[in-house]
């Protein structure tokens, strides 16, 4: 009688019980968002992130297969801040109509003077605290979409977001053992500069928040110019970036290549930065021991 009612239940309305309940289909523009998706839906969700691991989220051009993705989303999850320029357009083409949800609101902005135009810094999940920001949009938004679980997800995100926290303080006194004469580092492009803000530390760059933008000769030459006066040693190449510039410009003065920070997106699984957490752990533990040389 019970495997008969069950039928009857199952053909009426396609319910087959708890166990077999659907998953939440999560859409996000790159691979931190991913991550920090999964820590606070956990099984109750399935995620695809659009970039994929060692992406460049400012440069990223679309596939056929990441419009097919949006369509049958459940929910759309993206930094903002000028990051995706191109994710509107894929959305607008995916004929998506559900919630978009921006992770990086409530975030405190950097601004800069880019090429005449003031420019917003989209790189604000680089200061743990401002991660912790990401966690609650996304356990906000997660709990909104789907009610059933929404408990799970709350309970679930307050971790996540007592764990970013933490993060931080660590952060902060890992840099704080450094003197502040030696907080100087030359990167890829200017993608650290709320971890800058956040942590005490000077970050220059040849290129400034877009990838897409160019160093000027100018700009190279006065950065030479500074590393040599200022007898920075702390150079760092990116994950998603070609590092043939920076590379030139540690022939050119000297200085030593520091290793590889994640910027803009997480390591392939096997590599030192396979999730938001290990990503700045990697991240603060290597400019540490740079900067400690300057």
């Amino acid at each position: 009688m019970k495997k008969l009612i069950a039928g009857v239940l199952v053909a009426m309305f396609g319910w087959a019980g708890p166990a077999s309940a659907k998953e939440l289909d999560v859409v996000v523009s790159f691979t931190v968002l991913a991550d920090m998706v999964r820590h606070v839906g956990g099984d109750h969700v399935h995620v695809r992130s659009l970039v994929g691991p060692n992406g460049d989220p400012h440069v990223y051009e679309p596939t056929p297969q990441d419009g097919k993705a949006l369509a049958k989303a459940d929910l759309v999850i993206v930094s903002g801040l000028g990051l995706e320029g191109w994710m509107d357009r894929l959305i607008k083409a995916s004929g998506y109509k559900g919630a978009i949800i921006v992770a990086s609101n409530g975030v405190v902005t950097r601004t800069m003077d880019e090429d005449g135009k003031e420019i917003t810094d989209p790189h604000a999940w680089n200061s743990a605290a401002n991660g912790a920001i990401y966690a609650r949009n996304i356990t906000a938004a997660l709990a909104k979409a789907d009610q059933r679980h929404a408990a799970d997800y709350r309970e679930r995100g307050k971790k996540y977001e007592q764990q970013l926290q933490a993060l931080d303080t660590w952060a902060r006194q890992q840099v704080a053992a450094l003197p502040a004469k030696k907080r100087r580092v030359i990167t890829s492009h200017d993608a650290f500069g709320y971890l800058g803000a956040a942590y005490g530390i000077a970050f220059h760059a040849p290129v400034g928040f877009s990838t897409e933008s160019e160093a000027s000769a100018t700009t190279i030459a006065g950065l030479i110019n500074q590393i040599r006066k200022e007898g920075i040693k702390a150079l760092f190449l990116e994950n998603s970036n070609d590092p043939r510039l920076v590379q030139q410009i540690a022939s050119e003065t000297g200085a030593h290549l520091g290793g590889t920070l994640y910027a803009e997106a997480l390591s392939k699984p096997d590599g030192p930065a396979p999730d938001y957490v290990a990503m700045f752990r990697h991240n603060i533990t290597l400019l540490v021991k740079g900067m400690a040389a300057n």
